[in-house]
């Protein structure tokens, strides 16, 4: 393996470790407002602390329109309970015109760092146990991450909500990174998930490889009633084994698969508004939530739009 990605490896390790090491230290932000608005969408959006939900934080349009929005739900990579970890990805998905809940407080926004090109994974530690140790409790739940849910929805039907009105609980996803991605599964069996996607993420081929304290089995994939995503960082991202089994699986729904060669940390950090990813998973709610066909054609077919752009590999377009 060449040097740079060995060193890239070692900083997504790093920066994992330095952030979960940060979450016990760093306090909540004061309620309101986190921070300046930010995307590329028509509306920039913020992330936003609210005493009536201190377990989460919400991203959304910052002035909203006279229209309901969709909602999006997501699960923090390594499940972490920080509503800020993925902000600047998060933003940009909210300015295109939607309402994201996200489990945690908002605690530290993480800063951009240099993109790194890593194609395989280092050779195994040869003093690595044969059997991890399981984590204790995650930081958050899927149980969480589904009270954001029924909370916008009772706000939605409350005329002294500022939400009221302003989102559509029959267009809802799920998204998720890493451990997010395994919340993600597990809540995409509520019938009111619509579509899911997952990014550098997959069930376990054995639960015993799993540091989260959240088991996911395969047999969950059978729940699944909704069109999924699998965004991967190509065969040097952790999670590839695990994706690629899940992909052959699932065969009662659409599935969409694609990759480029980011490692597990993806693009979210390599650069402004989440990268590739922030266009990708916006283009995805649009096709799914809003009906948008341009946006479908992102993803349909040999020639789809991702199938376009360089470094991207899609091996499992939509079929239609």
């Amino acid at each position: 393996m060449e040097r740079r990605q060995w060193i890239g490896l070692a900083m997504l390790a790093l920066t994992a470790t330095s952030l979960g090491a940060q979450e016990a230290k760093v306090p909540p932000k004061p309620f309101g407002v986190v921070g300046q608005p930010g995307g590329t969408g028509p509306a920039p959006a913020v992330a936003e602390y609210l005493p009536a939900l201190p377990d989460h934080t919400v991203y959304r349009p910052a002035r909203l329109p006279d229209r309901p929005l969709p909602i999006v739900l997501w699960g923090n990579g390594a499940c972490r309970d920080d509503g800020l970890a993925h902000a600047g990805f998060l933003r940009e998905v909210a300015s295109h015109g939607y309402v994201i809940v996200v489990p945690g407080p908002p605690r530290e926004e993480p800063a951009l760092v240099p993109p790194v090109r890593i194609t395989e994974m280092p050779p195994p530690d040869p003093n690595r146990p044969a059997q991890l140790a399981r984590r204790g409790p995650d930081a958050t739940s899927p149980e969480q991450i589904l009270a954001g849910l029924d909370w916008l929805e009772r706000q939605n039907a409350d005329p002294a909500s500022p939400f009221y009105r302003h989102v559509d609980p029959a267009r809802v996803a799920v998204m998720g990174h890493s451990c997010g991605g395994l919340q993600a599964i597990r809540i995409s069996a509520d019938p009111r998930i619509k579509a899911t996607a997952l990014f550098n993420s997959g069930v376990f081929n054995n639960s015993a490889d799993g540091r989260t304290g959240l088991n996911v089995a395969k047999s969950e994939l059978a729940r699944l009633h909704a069109p999924i995503a699998y965004i991967l960082g190509g065969p040097g991202d952790i999670a590839w084994p695990q994706a690629i089994d899940d992909v052959a699986r699932i065969v009662h729904v659409p599935v969409f698969f694609a990759h480029a060669p980011t490692g597990h940390g993806g693009t979210f950090r390599t650069a402004p508004n989440g990268g590739a990813y922030g266009v990708i998973a916006t283009r995805w709610l649009d096709a799914m939530l809003k009906g948008d066909r341009a946006a479908r054609r992102y993803f349909v077919g040999a020639d789809c739009g991702l199938c376009k752009v360089p470094d991207w590999s899609v091996p499992r377009p939509l079929l239609r």
